[in-house]
């Protein structure tokens, strides 16, 4: 992958949070530039992720609405304590 070019933007900060950017840059000896792109970039990744579960989550449920295949609750927690024991179950079946 090569390298991607930089399209620049504007933000808009209060003075307290600019000055606590300027000292957290001084303090971890990086520009307030990189501490923006990073910070932006964990929270974009982090939010991508949180839509992707919620996406997971919905289509399950449809599914589960769909088919009514499922486990209960008592079964899925039987099976995670086993894990926890360190034995090496296969997970229960599910049904209807």
């Amino acid at each position: 992958m090569g390298v991607q070019a930089l399209k620049p933007t504007t933000i808009k900060l209060d003075t307290e949070l600019k000055e606590r950017l300027s000292r957290l840059s001084s303090v971890k000896d990086r520009s307030a530039h990189k501490l923006i792109i990073q910070a932006v970039t964990e929270f974009v990744e982090r939010e991508e992720q949180r839509q992707a579960f919620l996406a997971e989550a919905v289509a399950a449920w449809e599914d589960y609405e769909l088919t009514g295949i499922h486990l209960t609750s008592e079964e899925a927690d039987d099976w995670l304590e086993q894990l926890e024991q360190g034995r090496d179950v296969e997970p229960p079946a599910c049904h209807v």
